[in-house]
């Protein structure tokens, strides 16, 4: 097995003007540039109404952009929604699909997000399809297989490690003061992993990312973890030091 390359991205959910989003994409980029050549992958991102000014800043620089959502149909009457085929016209080479605020607050099932995510395949996406467990799930000791069955339903046919990144986000330790251990990262990311590889040709290539209140304080700790292939990080992705940080550590 050839070594995965981490990859840190940065949802940045409903945050952010043009000028804020402008002024953080740049100096991302800035980071980047000033780095030279680096041993991780950088994404972020942004809401859809700063995804065109976002892709032009960081274009030609190494830093990748991504939708935070799309739908599976290619056009159509869906007011509000958004192609897969829209978000490449408008820069994207990622988009995440099934993220814990998707399922819970618009009730999303894994069905839906595994068409969303053959549909960003279908585009030229990598579609980053988001796992976890509520805190009462975990508490009942449903971690496992909670984890397992969103994999089972969320991963469609003719996903590769080439256009599908899965990230681990146990619900309970987002923006909640609770953070899960790098033993608790690990046990589920192994979990993920040997799923992984009886599911996708290629399994044991396909990068796990972790999205549990990733900071510069505890990012070193939980990049160390086998089987941990980089970030998906929500608040410190707002900060561009923090955002270093967090990317830095995997160095």
């Amino acid at each position: 097995m050839g070594e995965r390359r981490k990859l840190i991205a940065g949802n940045w959910k409903m945050n952010g003007l043009h000028a804020d989003g402008v002024a953080l994409a740049a100096g991302i980029a800035e980071k980047l540039k000033a780095a030279g050549v680096v041993s991780f992958d950088l994404l972020i991102c942004p809401p859809a109404t700063l995804i065109w000014p976002v892709s032009a800043v960081v274009k030609g620089c190494g830093v990748a952009v991504g939708g935070q959502d799309c739908h599976p149909k290619t056009s159509g009457a869906h007011t509000g929604d958004i192609s897969p085929s829209m978000l490449v016209d408008a820069g994207c080479s990622y988009v995440i699909v099934g993220h814990s605020e998707r399922r819970q607050d618009h009730k999303e099932p894994d069905a839906l997000i595994a068409a969303k995510a053959a549909a960003a395949h279908a585009a030229g996406l990598t579609a980053i399809i988001c796992v976890g467990e509520t805190l009462a799930q975990r508490e009942a000791g449903q971690a496992g297989a909670v984890v397992a069955s969103q994999l089972s339903g969320s991963i469609p046919a003719g996903s590769t490690a080439a256009n599908t990144v899965v990230a681990y986000e146990p619900v309970w330790a987002i923006g909640t003061g609770r953070n899960a251990t790098p033993a608790d990262v690990a046990e589920i990311h192994a979990a993920i992993r040997a799923d992984l590889i009886k599911r996708i040709p290629g399994g044991s290539c396909v990068r796990i990312l972790y999205g549990g209140s990733v900071k510069q304080s505890n990012a070193g700790d939980l990049m160390a973890v086998p089987d941990v292939d980089g970030a998906l990080v929500g608040g410190a992705s707002l900060k561009v030091d923090d955002f270093w940080g967090i990317a830095a550590s995997c160095c």
